[in-house]
């Protein structure tokens, strides 16, 4: 576990910013692993999706499980979305960053997002006494754990630039190892933002229309660019097209997108190479 916290952490020292995707599955985790993608991270929108359930609604003993199942299916890193983790408290924060590293993982993220949509983001001061809680278990740990501490605002309805980077400077002081703030407009945010902090930023692809290059992001100062449910909605989203068109339309035209059997079955052989 030493060893893979210890890559995991060093791929955030660049140069450059280096891609995570986000599998929701064993056989995503391996298509990423075969790919030669050097670590992954869950997606608690992709999880909730293979259960077939709204995001939000996995339970928590459910989504540690899913995040145990991730690190089980490949010798890649993990780090997970553990969304707001197992309550309101610090205390629960620093609860979740020991669970979430006895399961194997390398790193995890805890947002400022209450679950709550009258009142979505935790007061400053809550906020972040729970990363502060939640770095002091990381820093209690027997192995090292790449902490993240994610700045919601975007996401909620609260498009304040200057509250977002005070939130983020303050899990910086806090403890926190990476910064993340999802939903941020364009490249200008992006770089104001890793000018306003001196640890890693991740930036999330695929919210809104905002589409950036790998180049501009690490030009930008950005370490990780993650995505993600973005593959996982652009998966289930072509099942239910295809569906649709099989309902309505009585057609199968789609099977011609459809990548053969055997090109699919190749990558899962080539992890299995790697894994000899």
């Amino acid at each position: 576990m030493d060893d893979k916290a210890a890559r995991f952490r060093a791929l955030h020292e660049g140069p450059g910013a280096f891609i995570l995707p986000n599998p929701w599955d064993a056989g995503t985790a391996r298509i990423f692993a075969a790919l030669g993608y050097p670590a992954l991270a869950t997606t608690s929108a992709g999880m909730d999706f293979s259960r077939g359930v709204a995001e939000g609604t996995t339970s928590r003993a459910d989504l540690f499980a899913h995040c145990a199942g991730i690190v089980a299916a490949t010798p890649l890193p993990v780090s997970a979305d553990l969304e707001m983790g197992l309550g309101d408290s610090p205390e629960s924060a620093a609860e979740t960053i020991r669970a979430a590293a006895a399961l194997g993982l390398a790193g995890g993220s805890l947002e400022d997002h209450t679950g709550q949509r009258d009142a979505p983001i935790y007061d400053f001061t809550l906020a972040v006494e729970r990363i502060a809680a939640a770095a002091e278990a990381r820093n209690g740990l027997p192995g090292d754990f790449v902490l993240t501490a994610r700045a919601e605002n975007f996401l909620w309805g609260r498009p304040d630039l200057d509250d977002t980077i005070r939130r983020l400077q303050a899990f910086e002081a806090a403890g926190a190892d990476v910064l993340y703030a999802p939903g941020l407009p364009d490249i200008e945010a992006v770089r104001t933002v890793c000018a306003s902090v001196s640890r890693p930023v991740n930036v999330v692809i695929g919210i809104g229309k905002t589409r950036f290059t790998r180049k501009e992001l690490s030009d930008a100062g950005v370490r990780r660019i993650s995505v993600g449910s973005s593959l996982a909605r652009l998966a289930y989203g072509a099942v239910i097209r295809a569906a649709q068109a099989m309902q309505r339309e009585e057609r199968f035209d789609f099977l011609d997108e459809a990548m053969g059997f055997a090109e699919i079955e190749a990558v899962f052989t080539a992890f299995a190479a790697q894994e000899r």
